[in-house]
């Protein structure tokens, strides 16, 4: 059966987290690549399962800091040696140790602002609706003792009644089709 319009996916209950673990690495297995986990705490065993392993958020910090770092010794060197140059004892214009703690302050301010700036960026946030919250049993369960798994319709291998099928052999609790 087509996707209807207007389905976010499916999303299957378990009471717990190796019942999840176990639905989402049959699911990756089977294929299926666009799908989420839903816990009350961490579960690394879930995140593994379903193929999440990229943490960009480092990168980003890395690059932010690399910036810092080359935007105050520009600075420096571009007002002491250009734009206002004060021969203050016999000093070169351009000491580099001099420019050393702005520049560390600076590596440590951009790299964490990129930090900060960027998990919110990469992770979607802030995000003010998502399908997920039409669906009853995930208000009420997802933050206190249900795990979850959405399968989501925009996934290639996503059929309703072959995923629906796949989904209960698993024996979730329930599985509920989201819509948008």
């Amino acid at each position: 059966m087509p996707v209807r319009e207007g389905t976010y996916g499916l999303l299957a209950e378990f009471d717990s987290p190796s019942q999840l673990v176990r639905a989402a690495d049959g699911a990756y297995q089977a294929g299926y690549r666009r799908m989420d986990c839903y816990t009350p705490y961490p579960v690394e065993e879930a995140a593994a399962a379903i193929g999440f392993h990229k943490n960009t958020v480092s990168l980003v910090c890395l690059i932010g800091g690399l910036l810092g770092l080359a935007t105050m010794f520009g600075l420096e060197t571009w007002i002491s040696v250009w734009a206002f140059p004060l021969n203050i004892a016999g000093r070169p214009y351009f000491s580099w140790v001099a420019f050393a703690v702005p520049a560390y302050e600076w590596t440590i301010l951009y790299a964490g602002l990129s930090a900060a700036f960027g998990m919110l960026f990469l992770n979607g946030l802030p995000q003010l609706y998502h399908p997920l919250f039409n669906a009853p049993n995930f208000r009420s369960g997802a933050t206190t003792d249900k795990f979850f798994l959405c399968l989501e319709s925009t996934d290639p291998k996503f059929d309703l009644t072959e995923t629906r099928g796949f989904l209960d052999r698993y024996t979730p609790v329930s599985v509920v089709e989201v819509e948008y």
